[in-house]
């Protein structure tokens, strides 16, 4: 029963730290995100770190990504940059994807 409990233990810490992990490459993601929205709207320096940070929060508003799709969608309408619901998704995509490689680099 001690091989069966360890792989147990074993699966356990494994989808633990995968977690973690995707938690970190999401959080990356929305941070990165704000940073090229906040570029689009004209902001810089410390205004784009405070409002790629705000995004971070909007995105642990709820589960899932609608949140910080609204978050972007709307204050990209406010500053009056036109791109479609695609663009930014796909953003989101690639954005996501450049902090899950990010993450798994140890960055």
């Amino acid at each position: 029963m001690s091989q069966f409990d360890d792989r147990k233990r074993g699966q356990e810490t494994k989808f633990q730290l995968e977690q973690e992990l995707e938690f970190k490459a999401q959080a990356r993601r929305a941070k990165l995100l704000g940073l090229w929205a906040a570029g689009l709207m004209g902001l810089e320096g410390d205004a784009a770190a405070d409002y790629a940070k705000s995004v971070v929060v909007a995105d642990l508003e709820e589960a899932g990504i609608e949140d910080l799709f609204r978050k972007v969608r709307g204050d990209l309408d406010q500053h009056a940059v036109q791109l479609s619901d695609h663009q930014i998704r796909a953003k989101m995509d690639e954005c996501l994807a450049e902090a899950r490689a990010s993450v798994l680099a140890g960055n």
